[in-house]
């Protein structure tokens, strides 16, 4: 499958609908974000592997997390779990103004994104090693969190460094679980998305290593 037949199946399918998600998905070539190995797969709606115990979520799924995320265009972001930099080069298109900060515990794969947003002259995406699931909060508050592994709950550390009028969006549960959304403002409201599954999150606020 091409990347238009793709986009023309999420936007039937009613995953894709916001102008702004589907010029991004456009615009970013998915071949680049998976080893060469798998580019033929690059354009089917599935997870590929992308190394190190790791995969790059299904189109679909990307398509869900945007457009429940509702980005502007001079969002700050936080992105829990860069892998290869696919999400983050998304958000950083509708973002166009804004910042995106990701952060990916394998060193490797987070080089690996380092590279690709170089190639794509992507410029409002910075890339830091470390544990995410405690977030980032040198750079806190955030209009935007999302994760892209799932975690054993929501973190309130992440709850904290959201903006209020903020969106956080994370699958909650070991590989299989709900995607939720959390509103921060004078009150946190908490909303289930649908079922989802992503590897599990790792570090003080996630899963520990086995």
């Amino acid at each position: 499958m091409d990347k238009e037949r793709l986009i023309n199946k999420l936007i039937r399918q009613g995953y894709l609908k916001s102008r702004e998600v589907i010029e991004a998905m456009r615009e970013v070539p998915r071949e680049i974000f998976v080893p060469e190995s798998q580019r033929e797969y690059a354009y089917e709606d599935v997870p590929l592997e992308i190394g190190y115990g790791q995969t790059i979520s299904a189109p679909h799924m990307v398509a869900i997390m945007l457009e429940a995320l509702k980005l502007k265009e001079d969002s700050k972001v936080l992105e829990i779990g860069t892998g290869t930099g696919y999400h983050a080069a998304l958000a950083a298109k509708i973002a166009k103004r804004g910042k995106i900060y990701t952060i990916e515990r394998i060193k490797e794969l987070a080089e690996k994104a380092r590279e690709n947003f170089r190639k794509l002259d992507i410029k409002n995406v910075e890339v830091f090693v470390g544990d995410g699931s405690v977030g980032l909060p040198k750079y806190a508050p955030y209009t935007h969190i999302y994760a892209t592994c799932s975690a054993p709950h929501i973190p309130d550390t992440l709850i904290e460094q959201l903006d209020k009028g903020g969106r956080l969006l994370i699958p909650v549960g070991r590989i299989y679980g709900e995607l939720w959304l959390v509103e921060k403002n004078d009150e946190i409201k908490k909303k289930r998305l649908g079922g989802c599954a992503f590897v599990p999150m790792v570090g003080e606020e996630g899963y520990n290593e086995d």
